[in-house]
């Protein structure tokens, strides 16, 4: 799974002129889904998501979470994470998972963040959406969660 995550000091999603999700501070993540994906990698994005530290601490390092801080969560499905434009200027999107297969991958990465966090928001999957954030920092963090089957071998060091 891909996810594109941005620190904000709020955030909402709108479809057709009303409010569908909306944050005060927190983490906007804009989520998709691929393939190979399934529930594992949906819970492996929620744990990461969860724990990852790009908010301030007393002495203004990222060390903390958005668990830590008690923040938002604003999760918007984006399949064009999944862009391909290696052959072109007009992207490629068939390494994004089927629209029945996101939407269930997004739907768990739903049902997880609600029951591990208290204030989850999301945007409608499939909708055209407008999404109004203010950056904090800007902190903008790109997330791949891959597959078992899926996954890249590591380097192998600097040979040199």
């Amino acid at each position: 799974m891909l996810a594109l995550v941005q620190r904000v000091r709020e955030a909402r999603v709108e479809v057709e002129g009303r409010s569908v999700g909306a944050i005060g501070a927190g983490a906007l993540v804009f989520v998709c889904a691929e393939p190979a994906d399934g529930e594992r990698e949906a819970a492996r994005l929620v744990d990461k998501l969860l724990g990852l530290r790009i908010f301030a601490d007393a002495a203004g390092k990222m060390n903390l979470s958005v668990q830590d801080v008690a923040g938002g969560l604003l999760v918007v499905s984006q399949f064009t994470l999944a862009a391909d434009t290696s052959g072109g200027n007009r992207p490629s999107f068939t390494a994004a998972a089927a629209p029945a297969q996101g939407r269930a991958l997004y739907d768990a990465v739903l049902r997880r963040a609600r029951a591990r966090h208290p204030q989850v928001a999301c945007g409608e999957f499939g909708a055209h959406m407008q999404v109004h954030l203010v950056n904090d920092g800007p902190v903008t963090i790109a997330l791949t969660v891959r597959a078992a089957a899926a996954k890249r071998p590591a380097p192998s060091g600097n040979t040199a």
